[in-house]
């Protein structure tokens, strides 16, 4: 079906849309901190890079990165219609996570990120010992 408005309409209508990242991981991965005591953490802090998660006395900057959307090597599909696009889009992504990622560790802060298929319940003791792991390491 051929969309109704021009590509610049179109562009101005997407831009108004304001993402608050992905609630349905994200409310995942709460229900794990929860589970395991983890506290100190914060949501939506003014951290380079707008990590999911924050542990600001800790300075761990945690992701919870979705499988299409950062291009899990698992899961990432690659959509067939305006396939260069997102060739390209993915690509913008996956280089903005290793800059984030170069960026805060140069600040002083342990970047940790989690896959979205992570956040089951097979997963939850790698992803809690991991955060453990960065927790307890110095910063």
């Amino acid at each position: 079906m051929a969309d109704i408005f021009s590509p610049t309409e179109r562009s101005r209508l997407m831009a108004r849309i304001r993402s608050h990242g992905n609630q349905r991981t994200e409310l995942a991965l709460i229900r794990v901190l929860r589970a395991h005591h983890l506290k100190g953490w914060r949501r939506h802090r003014p951290v380079f890079g707008r990590p999911d998660f924050v542990f600001p006395q800790r300075r761990v900057a945690v992701f919870v990165d979705g499988c299409f959307w950062h291009a899990c090597p698992r899961h990432a599909t690659q959509p067939q219609h305006n396939a260069e696009f997102w060739r390209r889009k993915l690509a913008v992504n996956r280089a903005r996570d290793r800059l984030v990622n170069r960026t805060l560790r140069r600040a002083g802060w342990r970047v940790v990120r989690f896959w979205e298929h992570d956040l089951t319940r097979r997963g939850e003791r790698r992803i809690v010992a991991r955060l453990q792991a960065a927790l307890r390491t110095p910063a």
